[in-house]
């Protein structure tokens, strides 16, 4: 199996969400590495940019399809937010995010985020050991607390990393 079996096989569909996304990537990402939230509007856009631009590049049985995945998503979040493993902005934002995610994917993805979320560990807590890094950020919270990590940064990553893949199958 090649690396472009595991992407979506429309890679116009991977395209257009990776543009549309990436702001709310980046939005997510900052704002949980700031202040250790995932505003609500973010997850609201997610799900509206889905919604709104999803009918244009997806079949539409396969669209509605995706809205089972946001469902799966937001009871297994729910479930591990009640048990006290992620935060409930973190638990939103994945369920926001799943119907981007083809079925057939969804494996890969579980991969693709194991690796984000070391790669975004590994940075988070070298750069605040980093004086530069500091400066950039002084007033991230993220800094400061030992024990809990921002998730968006690497939820964020994962469907960027995700949707670039796909992407990629036009060139």
């Amino acid at each position: 199996m090649s690396l472009t079996d595991i992407v979506l096989a429309d890679g116009v569909a991977s395209l257009v969400f990776l543009v549309l996304m990436a702001p709310v990537c980046i939005w997510v990402a900052w704002s949980d590495m700031k202040s250790m939230r995932i505003p609500n509007a973010a997850v609201v856009a997610t799900f509206a940019l889905f919604v709104l631009s999803g009918p244009f590049v997806l079949p539409l049985q396969e669209y509605g399809w995706r809205f089972a995945h946001l469902a799966v998503v937001l009871l297994a979040g729910f479930v591990l937010n009640m048990i006290g493993q992620v935060g409930a902005g973190d638990a939103k934002f994945a369920a926001a995010m799943a119907p981007f995610v083809a079925l057939a994917d969804a494996f890969a993805v579980l991969f693709i985020f194991a690796a984000m979320l070391l790669a975004a560990f590994s940075t988070h807590r070298l750069f605040r050991r980093l004086p530069f890094a500091r400066a950039l950020g002084p007033d991230w919270r993220s800094w400061d607390i030992p024990k809990d990590f921002p998730m968006g940064f690497a939820l964020s990553g994962t469907l960027l990393a995700y949707l670039g893949l796909g992407a990629a199958r036009l060139l």
